[in-house]
C-alpha cells in the first residue's frame, strides 16, 4: 500500500468528525465538506511525517479554514439565516443537509449565526467538542484567557437572557453609568445618593481593603475621576461594574451588586492574576 493510500485511509476516519465540526462552524453542508476536502488538500502537501497528533492537527486545520470562511461572509455582510436552513439551497443532497440540522438543532444554528467568528469557534471547539482554552487559543490568535471570554460570551447568547432580566440589566446599567459620570466630575453628593448607606467596598491588591458606608466609599470614589476617564461599563464576572482599561490594557475591574436602584457591594480587582481570571463583556 502507497504511502498516499495509507494517508488517505487515515483521514477517511476522521472525516465524520471533521465534518461535524465544520457543519456547526458554518451552518452549511457543502461548506462544511469543502472546508473538509481544503483539510485532505493541506494534508498531502504537508509532511505528514512530522504530524505526531493527526486528529488534533486536522481540527485545527479546519478550523483555521472556517473562521476564514466565517469573516469573508461578515466583511461581505451576509443576511443571518432567519429560519431556513442555512445556505442550503445550493447543496446536492438536501435531504442530507435537513437530517443534519435537525441532528444539530436549527434553533442552534440560528443563534450561532449571530456570534462573531472568533465567538463561534471558540464556543464550538470548547463547549461541543471539548477542546481546551490551550488548544483553542492559537487557532483565534488569542492567549487563553480571551478564548475563554470568547466562549463565555457566546455562551450566554446561545443560552438567552431569562424573561425580564434585559430590563433589570438596563436599570443597573443607568446605576453604573450615573456612577461613573459622578467619580469623573468629583461630584460626591451623587456618589453618595448612588450608594446604600450601609454600602461595603472591598479592594484587593497591595492595598487591600474594607472600607464601609457610603461617604467614605464615595470619598475613594472621587479620587477615581483620573482613572474613570479611561474607564467604561462593563459585565464583570456577570454582575455590572466598570473596567478601566488604558491603552486597552485591563488595569481595573469593579464589579457591583445593586439592589433597589442602589450599590450595596462594590468588589476592586487589581491584580493581574485575577484579572486575567475575570469573564469580561460589555455592559
Amino acid at each position: 500500500m502507497s504511502t498516499v493510500n495509507e494517508l488517505a485511509e487515515q483521514f477517511e476516519t476522521h472525516r465524520t468528525h471533521l465534518r461535524a465540526v465544520a457543519y456547526r462552524m458554518l451552518g452549511s453542508l457543502a461548506e462544511a465538506d469543502d472546508a473538509v476536502q481544503e483539510a485532505w488538500l493541506r494534508l498531502s502537501r504537508a509532511d505528514s511525517a512530522a504530524v505526531t497528533n493527526l486528529g488534533g492537527w486536522l481540527t485545527t486545520v479546519v478550523s483555521r479554514v472556517c473562521l476564514d470562511v466565517l469573516r469573508s461572509r461578515q466583511s461581505r455582510r451576509e443576511e443571518p439565516v432567519g429560519e431556513q436552513l442555512p445556505d442550503g439551497a445550493d447543496t446536492t443532497d438536501p435531504e442530507t443537509e435537513a437530517v443534519m440540522a435537525d441532528s444539530v438543532g436549527l434553533a442552534l444554528l440560528v443563534v450561532l449565526d449571530t456570534l462573531s467568528p472568533a465567538e463561534r469557534l471558540a464556543f464550538v471547539l470548547h463547549d461541543i467538542f471539548g477542546l481546551s482554552f490551550d488548544e483553542v487559543a492559537p487557532i483565534v490568535d488569542r492567549a487563553p484567557a480571551a478564548a475563554r471570554q470568547l466562549a463565555s460570551r457566546a455562551r450566554r447568547r446561545v443560552r438567552g437572557t431569562p424573561a425580564g432580566a434585559e430590563a433589570d440589566l438596563a436599570r443597573k446599567r443607568e446605576v453604573v453609568c450615573a456612577f461613573l459620570a459622578a467619580s469623573r466630575g468629583g461630584d460626591f453628593a451623587a456618589l453618595v445618593a448612588l450608594l446604600d448607606p450601609d454600602a461595603v467596598l472591598r479592594a484587593d491588591g497591595d492595598v487591600a481593603k474594607l472600607v464601609r458606608g457610603a461617604e467614605n466609599i464615595a470619598a475613594g470614589a472621587g479620587r477615581f475621576a483620573d482613572r474613570a476617564a479611561v474607564s467604561r461599563p462593563a459585565l464583570v464576572g456577570g454582575r455590572p461594574g466598570i473596567i478601566a482599561a488604558p491603552l486597552g490594557r485591563l488595569r481595573v475591574a469593579m464589579a457591583f451588586t445593586i439592589a433597589g436602584g442602589v450599590i450595596t457591594e462594590v468588589d476592586i480587582v487589581t491584580e493581574p492574576e485575577r484579572l486575567a481570571e475575570l469573564e469580561i463583556s460589555m455592559l
